[in-house]
């Protein structure tokens, strides 16, 4: 719509240039004036402000400006009408869409709040969608966020180093923060921010140095991916280990067709009576098809292909692996 508007401003803009141009050239070319009364008799005739004519008209020179003033009355009109279009709807969606995140943003809780809308942050953004886990985005550009506006993402437009942007994102009732800014300083002062605001908030950075790895695990960020550095290992390993490389990269969480897919499942959901199970107790690869491939315990401790007598604990979770069909069972029975 503002697109719309925008070009209807340029066409509106540029009628009115040919129209002082033709008035200046008439007088010049046709009547004989200088370019100075040239240029005063045009404005005067497309303003209409009523000065008087420099000399008695000619009746050709009636005609021409009377043609001048009602070409001008119709365009200048136009122009008006279409510029107050466009301030109005700058305004007033302006305000209706603010409004309409903020509403959204106060009524979420345990939500994601992700740091940048670029590369990095949309492909975060775009996981966080696909799996239906309400996030807000921090984004200072106004470019980007018009750009982007019709990914139905909630927008809020300031710089998410500042408190009150934070505040505003709902930072204090964010279960997780992910720094996706291209400045590991920016990212830095993000993580020592939030941090004092929440204690209990899990933060994930992106960094591009070696050196901001340590200072952001000190600065209080629960993990540091480091985009570049896994790029690179990719690439080296699709040559040393291209067949195991490949399968990895079937593994998916999005439930894509005919890919393998990996799912996490924690202790509520199944175990719901809250007793303790053994994994050979669930018989999981009978009901689902999906074979367990890893635990995390309470602790944090991670263990690859537990063993069948493994205790599952409160607060753990289980790792497990199928194919779409099989995982889509696996979430229609636990209500994953």
């Amino acid at each position: 719509m503002n697109r719309f508007l925008q070009s209807k401003i340029t066409g509106a803009l540029l009628l009115l240039l040919l129209v002082f141009l033709i008035g200046v050239f008439g007088f010049v070319y046709a009547f004989a004036y200088t370019w100075i009364d040239a240029i005063y008799m045009t404005v005067i005739t497309i303003t209409t402000v009523g000065f008087g004519e420099l000399h008695p008209l000619s009746p050709s020179e009636k005609i021409f400006t009377s043609l001048l003033i009602l070409s001008s009355i119709f365009i200048v009109g136009y122009a008006i009408k279409v510029i107050s279009e466009y301030v109005l709807s700058q305004n007033n969606i302006g305000n209706l869409r603010q409004k309409k995140v903020k509403k959204q943003v106060d009524a979420l809780d345990n939500h994601i709040i992700v740091c940048g809308y670029g590369r990095n942050g949309r492909q975060a953004s775009q996981k966080l969608a696909a799996y239906n886990t309400p996030f807000v985005v921090v984004e200072m550009n106004d470019e980007v966020i018009d750009r982007f506006k019709e990914d139905k993402v909630l927008f809020i437009h300031g710089n998410a180093d500042e408190d009150e942007i934070l505040y505003k994102a709902g930072i204090d009732r964010a279960s997780t923060l992910i720094c996706a800014l291209p400045s590991d300083a920016d990212n830095l002062f993000i993580v020592l921010s939030a941090r004092q605001i929440n204690s209990k908030l899990k933060i994930i950075s992106r960094a591009t140095e070696e050196t901001s790895y340590k200072k952001l695990k000190l600065a209080g960020a629960d993990n540091v991916i480091m985009p570049d550095r896994i790029g690179g290992a990719h690439m080296a390993s699709l040559v040393v280990v291209p067949d195991l490389v490949e399968f990895l990269d079937n593994l998916t969480v999005s439930g894509e067709e005919d890919s393998i897919n990996v799912e996490q499942i924690p202790f509520k959901k199944v175990c719901p009576s809250g007793e303790e199970l053994a994994i050979t107790d669930l018989d999981l690869r009978k009901k689902t098809g999906c074979s367990i491939i890893g635990y995390k315990s309470p602790s944090g401790e991670y263990i690859v292909n537990p063993e069948p007598t493994t205790l599952i604990e409160k607060d753990s979770k289980l790792i497990v692996i199928g194919r779409p069909n099989q995982i889509e069972r696996l979430k229609e029975l636990y209500n994953v």
